[in-house]
Order: C-alpha cells, then sequence, then structure tokens
C-alpha cells in the first residue's frame, strides 16, 4: 500500500488541508459509507476514468459519473465501492477552501459528486488527470496536483464573518452560537447564513453539528473500548441519546455500529446490507 500526503506550499496552504495518493492491491468487491466532515474534496480515480454512487435513497442504485470531481460539503453519509478506491489522489479542502479554485458557490455543489470538467473545463480537468498518471514517483504526482491547483487559484478570501464564524465553531462547536457570532460581525442572521452557505456549503448550524460529529469520531476511531456517554459529554452533546441520534442522521449507523464496521480510515465505515441488487 502507498499513501502519501502533504500540506501544499504557501499560499495553497490557507485553503487547503491536504493533497494526497493513496494506492493499494485490488479488494474484494465491497459498499463503504463514507461519513461527512464539513469541507469539500477533490478526488481523481486513476485505475479507471469513472465514479460510483451508490444512493440510498433509491434502494442503491448506482451513479456513475466521470472519474475527476469535487466532492461538495456533505450533510450525510454517502456510499462508493472498494473498487474504485485501489488507486486515487486528491485534495482535501479546509472548509470555505475550494472558493479560491472554483467559481460556484459552495451551497449548489452541496451533497453533489460534480465532474471537474463542469468547473474548471474539460482541458484542466482531463490535463490533471493526464498528469498523475504520467508522473514516475508518487512525490512528483503530488507536485501535478499542486502545479493543477496553482493555476486555477484565484486570489481571495473568505468573507471575514466566515472566516470568524469558522474560527469561533472550530474552538467550541457546541458552545458557539449563530447569535454570539451575529452580534460579534454585525450582520443580520440571515445575511450571515446566506454568506456562510456560500462559501462553506452548509448552514452554520448544520456545519457546526458535523464537525461535533467529526471529533466523536476522532475519539472513537482512537479509542479500543469506548465510552460512549463518556464521549457525548466531551463532545458537547445533551446525553448519549443525542450523540446516537447524529450518528443515525450522519453515518446511517448507531455509535456501535460505527465501532463495528470501522475501517483504518475515521470516515470510511464498512457498508453491511443485504439487497441483492445493491451491486
Amino acid at each position: 500500500m502507498i499513501f502519501r500526503q502533504r500540506v501544499p506550499r504557501p499560499p495553497l496552504d490557507t485553503f487547503v488541508a491536504a493533497i494526497w495518493l493513496f494506492r493499494t492491491d485490488p479488494r474484494p468487491l465491497e459498499l463503504e459509507r463514507i461519513l461527512p466532515s464539513g469541507a469539500p474534496q477533490l478526488i481523481v480515480n486513476l485505475k479507471e476514468d469513472e465514479t460510483r454512487i451508490y444512493d440510498p435513497d433509491r434502494r442503491y442504485r448506482r451513479v456513475s459519473t466521470t472519474g475527476t470531481i469535487l466532492s461538495g460539503a456533505h450533510s450525510r453519509y454517502r456510499i462508493i465501492d472498494t473498487s474504485e478506491q485501489e488507486y486515487v489522489a486528491g485534495v482535501a479542502f479546509k472548509p470555505g477552501g475550494a472558493a479560491a479554485f472554483m467559481r460556484t458557490p459552495a451551497d449548489e455543489t452541496r451533497d453533489m459528486n460534480v465532474a471537474l470538467e463542469d468547473l474548471w473545463g474539460q482541458r484542466p480537468a482531463a490535463d490533471l488527470r493526464e498528469q498523475l498518471l504520467e508522473r514516475a514517483t508518487p512525490d512528483e504526482q503530488l507536485d501535478a496536483i499542486e502545479e493543477a491547483l496553482q493555476e486555477m487559484w484565484a486570489p481571495s478570501g473568505l468573507h471575514p464573518a466566515v472566516a470568524f464564524a469558522l474560527n469561533a465553531f472550530d474552538c467550541v462547536p457546541h458552545v458557539a452560537s449563530i447569535a454570539s457570532v451575529t452580534n460579534a460581525i454585525g450582520l443580520s442572521a440571515k445575511r450571515f447564513i446566506e454568506r456562510f452557505k456560500a462559501e462553506v456549503g452548509l448552514t452554520p448550524k448544520r456545519y457546526c453539528r458535523v464537525r461535533r460529529f467529526q471529533r466523536a469520531l476522532r475519539l472513537a476511531h482512537e479509542g479500543h473500548a469506548i465510552d460512549w456517554t463518556g464521549v457525548a459529554l466531551d463532545c458537547g452533546y445533551f446525553d448519549q441519546a443525542h450523540l446516537i441520534h447524529d450518528f443515525r442522521a450522519f453515518a446511517g449507523v448507531s455509535p456501535t455500529g460505527y465501532q463495528a464496521a470501522r475501517t483504518p480510515f475515521q470516515n470510511h465505515v464498512k457498508f453491511l446490507q443485504s439487497d441483492a441488487d445493491a451491486l
């Protein structure tokens, strides 16, 4: 298995959490849940030029698109298969960071997987994949991603109110409120929510819930014997029932279901279901 990731050089590091490459041996064909993180990702399938998503609202019917996509900020889990994870590269944007490289408001790609050619144009999107396939080493492939981002980067920054809110929410996501943020920044609640959605992709309330959920995932992923009541209290949930509600909303499973089906990657969970037509 090969896994490489790094933070890109300035100024890209302001907007990008990491660029990464993953390659592994073929695995049995299975489905996995990908859990929401609150931020978009750019993903390039290098094994085949296809991305497959299994729609839980349509009896897991497979929906396919091109292999180079922007996966927008998601407010619930999505389902992919293991075969399209054999050889992939991508960009993990910071919340709101994709706006520096995409001209489409983030809320228009929420809960969607959009072909990169629809956002960058056919030639730049195709060039990125071609360069990744042509480069000889993983480090050179990461260089190719960084070069493409630099080419598409448009100097811009988050609205000061959104930047302030993201910092406040990430410091204390279960304490900071929309009211406290709007009082500090001098915007009406309506105007702030509109601006936040356009740049981050989620409403402030939904974003805070996803980030709190991610904190609970991190604690659960790091532990073996997990005290779910303690996790709930540490992450700002009212009680364990509140934690279970968010796990079902965002992951489609209970906390113990997550624990039983987790993989080496925090946001990947084995998808267990018996529908014969799922594939």
